[in-house]
């Protein structure tokens, strides 16, 4: 198995499972139990824990126990890096897209 060494990587192997992702959109919206978070899922509570513990891992969302009751929420910041990289990538990407559109509307100027 290949070894993330770094946090983003991490990140983002734990996002790109669509189970993990979903309960991420949930906690959007507050903290949940880990039982409120399995409820939309046809899984073992075993299985749903394993995610929460790569989510955790990756340090997207937090836990605490209090009592009988794990409560999980999304770390402060959690995809605060995701989203810087993402921006990066983009930028240069619209530059480009920029360009063209530049072009090709001279194109249609030239023509008419």
């Amino acid at each position: 198995m290949v070894k993330y060494s770094e946090p983003l990587d991490t990140m983002f192997r734990a996002l790109a499972d669509s189970t993990r992702r979903a309960m991420v959109e949930h906690l959007v919206r507050g903290p949940a139990s880990v039982s409120e978070l399995a409820q939309p899922f046809d899984m073992s509570m075993p299985a749903v824990v394993q995610h929460l513990t790569v989510l955790e891992d990756a340090g997207i969302v937090t836990s605490h126990k209090t009592g009988r009751v794990r409560t999980v929420q999304l770390a402060p910041d959690a995809l605060v890096a995701a989203g810087e990289w993402i921006g990066r990538q983009r930028l240069p990407a619209e530059r480009r897209l920029d360009r063209l559109g530049e072009l090709l509307a001279a194109d249609d100027t030239e023509e008419n």
